[in-house]
């Protein structure tokens, strides 16, 4: 999308505009940004490294989240 090197509040704002729901490994994003004013939902996975095999366990707890989150809420998926 050309969102390379975009900082968190913008990059959340430009994710608002074209999506629902905004996922991250950033475990401080929800301290450091004012979620409840975007209208998307941030999910948050919790593991213990960002690699892909840390966080492939994590994908079927998101899906069952997927189904029924709400804008403006944070969700936080622990592995």
């Amino acid at each position: 999308m050309g969102w390379s090197g975009v900082k968190n509040g913008d990059l959340l704002r430009l994710a608002a505009a074209s999506f629902d729901v905004f996922i991250t490994v950033d475990k401080n994003l929800p301290y450091q940004q004012s979620l409840a004013t975007l209208p998307l939902a941030v999910i948050v996975f919790d593991a213990q490294s960002n690699d892909l095999p840390a966080l492939l366990p994590l994908v079927p707890k998101l899906e069952t989240r997927l189904r029924n989150v709400q804008p403006r809420t944070y969700v936080l998926i622990e592995a």
